[in-house]
């Protein structure tokens, strides 16, 4: 009955529900009255990122809030987001590039496993891929862990999820 339980850290998006609301945001476009022959268009680069592209700043920010809004109805975090600098474009428009987040980095794993090891859980971390494994002998101990991790959720900047609970 000393069998070890592990769960594994990732932070993932559902693409699924990612093209919805990138699809949600285009028939938008077409629809509102402010953004109606704006030239305004977004669209999803091979899950790597979304670019928006419109005549001004002000449309910009209307279109990035459009896409936040319909990101959180489809339960996607708007923290996979990672902006880039606005540019200039052809025609006198403005381009947004923003970048998706997927997968944990080795410096963002180490952070994981430090937090973990500081709040001296008799629990063990370890980071494997873009995925932090924890494992430990008590279920009660793990679920501690999942509580931390949540509740820092927001000094990683990064949406976390727990997989593969067993």
């Amino acid at each position: 009955m000393a069998k070890d339980c592990s769960f594994d850290v990732v932070s993932e998006f559902d693409k699924q529900e990612l093209v919805n609301a990138v699809d949600q945001v285009k028939r938008e476009l077409n629809s509102r009255f402010d953004l109606k022959g704006s030239n305004s268009d977004i669209t999803l680069d091979a899950d790597k990122s979304i670019t928006i592209t419109t005549s001004d700043d002000l449309k910009l920010r209307n279109i990035l809030d459009i896409l936040q809004t319909k990101m959180i109805k489809r339960n996607l975090s708007i923290k996979i987001l990672d902006a880039q600098t606005p540019e200039a474009a052809l025609g006198g428009n403005v381009r947004q590039v923003f970048n998706l987040k997927k997968g944990l980095s080795q410096e963002l794993a180490k952070k994981i496993t430090a937090a973990i090891k500081d709040s001296k859980l008799k629990v063990q971390a370890s980071i494997q891929g873009e995925q932090v494994r924890v494992s430990g002998k008590s279920k009660d101990d793990l679920q501690d862990v999942i509580k931390l991790l949540k509740e820092k959720e927001d000094s990683f900047n990064i949406p976390l999820q727990f997989v593969n609970y067993r």
